[in-house]
């Protein structure tokens, strides 16, 4: 005997994805990117000007304050903050617009916005990156080569602080080997998918029809 039933509407995951400076964020989402092309990064809107070789719509959506302003006005960003006196945030429409198209959206974020992100969207899924020991995570700064000694201990003191917090995620992800950690990431994804938080419209619809 065969049952028919409706599956769930497409639509997508808003991935909230933090970790200290150094964990390897960036690293993990460009290999989970080339295995799962329907999913997008959330481009970030900024104040300052473009630097060299950075695009319009790749690296950032540069716009001017008065724009920015008017969006935080019209509840048009999901977050924001003001750094070296410009606004960075995350614009809401675009964002909106992938996951209606069914594409899951992750979002690279401090600790501090992923809250307010969280508080908003109690469907997200977060996501918290973490380095195997904190020793590797100096290793991993120093070893870039980019900052002073004063510089990396600040990090390494932000990165404490932003660790504590890992305990407010859904899951975490240890960054021992980027391939591995990748994988772990898509597995997450695609659990969650079918947790009760991404369906209950469907749980409901099942309950309405019986």
């Amino acid at each position: 005997m065969s049952s028919n039933y409706t599956i769930p509407q497409e639509h997508g995951i808003l991935v909230v994805f933090s970790g200290p400076s150094g964990a390897g964020k960036g690293t993990i989402l460009k290999r989970y990117f080339e295995d799962n092309p329907p999913a997008v990064l959330s481009v970030s809107a900024t104040t300052r000007p473009p630097r060299p070789g950075e695009v319009d719509g790749v690296h950032y959506h540069f716009v001017t304050r008065a724009e920015f302003e008017r969006m935080i006005a019209e509840n048009g960003v999901l977050e924001y903050n003001v750094y070296n006196g410009n606004y960075y945030g995350s614009p809401r429409g675009p964002i909106e617009e992938e996951l209606r198209k069914g594409h899951d959206v992750i979002l690279e974020i401090e600790t501090n916005g992923a809250g307010h992100i969280r508080r908003m969207f109690p469907s997200a899924l977060s996501i918290f990156v973490l380095p195997p020991t904190f020793e590797e995570l100096k290793k991993r700064l120093i070893g870039r080569g980019t900052e002073s000694p004063e510089e990396i201990q600040a990090r390494l003191e932000k990165g404490r602080k932003e660790i504590e917090m890992a305990l407010d995620y859904d899951y975490i992800v240890v960054n021992d080997q980027v391939e591995t950690a990748a994988c772990r990431l898509a597995e997450i994804i695609r659990s969650a998918r079918w947790s009760k938080k991404f369906n209950q419209s469907f749980i409901q619809e099942v309950l309405n029809n019986a």
